[in-house]
């Protein structure tokens, strides 16, 4: 059983437009901890601790890539300073989008509906923080979210970011999930670790989805092992 601690990924910082980073690639950040229960091909079954998280929505109107920029820079500003007790917030990884599925309430008293153009973008918040102690966005747009203990399928490629290779995976992990009667809960995601300047072929992508049980295979490997 593999278990992903809270450090070593090497990663760095965007800035400017799009996916643009600072700083080297030994820079070590913090990303969920998690434990794989189970493997099964490609597919991965993860059970993930619960943290705490900015994100934003991304209204309707952008697509994958432009969702994608538009949200790291609102939450990228809010880790450097743009929070109300001004504070420099360590950065963490991946960065996660997923559409949006649900009536979301908005600062302006408008709800958003699911669109294939709306996006939910989010940064992990270090582990020192909890809803109460972590800094509160000056941006409305920002959310401090607490993510619960979840239990993810998930898919790791490498390759570029296009919305074309995350529909081509998504579709894969679907069916995988389907053919070993696996229920979902919510939508799939998509999780990017590398900065632009690593290979397309290097880079660590993932795409996932809450499920809510393991494969039968897994259960009868649990049911031969207590005996």
């Amino acid at each position: 059983m593999q278990h992903a601690s809270l450090k070593n990924l090497f990663f760095s910082i965007p800035v400017v437009t799009g996916l643009i980073f600072v700083g080297g690639p030994a820079m070590s950040l913090e990303q969920p901890s998690y434990t794989v229960v189970h493997e099964a091909g490609d597919i991965e079954y993860r059970q993930y601790d619960p943290y705490l998280v900015a994100e934003t929505v991304i209204e309707p109107g952008a697509g994958y890539q432009a969702a994608g920029n538009e949200g790291f820079r609102r939450l990228f500003r809010y880790i450097t300073g743009s929070n109300q007790a001004r504070a420099k917030i360590s950065m963490t990884a991946p960065v996660a989008q997923a559409p949006v599925s649900e009536k979301i309430a908005m600062t302006s008293s408008v709800a958003q509906t699911r669109s294939a153009d709306a996006w939910r973008v989010a940064f992990m918040l270090p582990t020192q923080y909890t809803l109460d102690t972590a800094p509160q966005p000056t941006d409305s747009r920002v959310q401090l979210v607490q993510k619960p203990g979840r239990l993810m399928a998930v898919l790791r490629y490498s390759g570029r970011w296009t919305r074309a290779n995350y529909t081509r995976k998504q579709n894969a992990l679907s069916q995988a999930i389907e053919a070993a009667d696996v229920g979902t809960s919510g939508d799939f995601e998509s999780a990017l670790y590398d900065p632009p300047y690593m290979l397309p072929f290097m880079r660590r992508n993932e795409v996932m989805v809450e499920v809510d049980q393991l494969p039968a295979a897994a259960l009868e490997q649990e049911l031969v092992a207590a005996y």
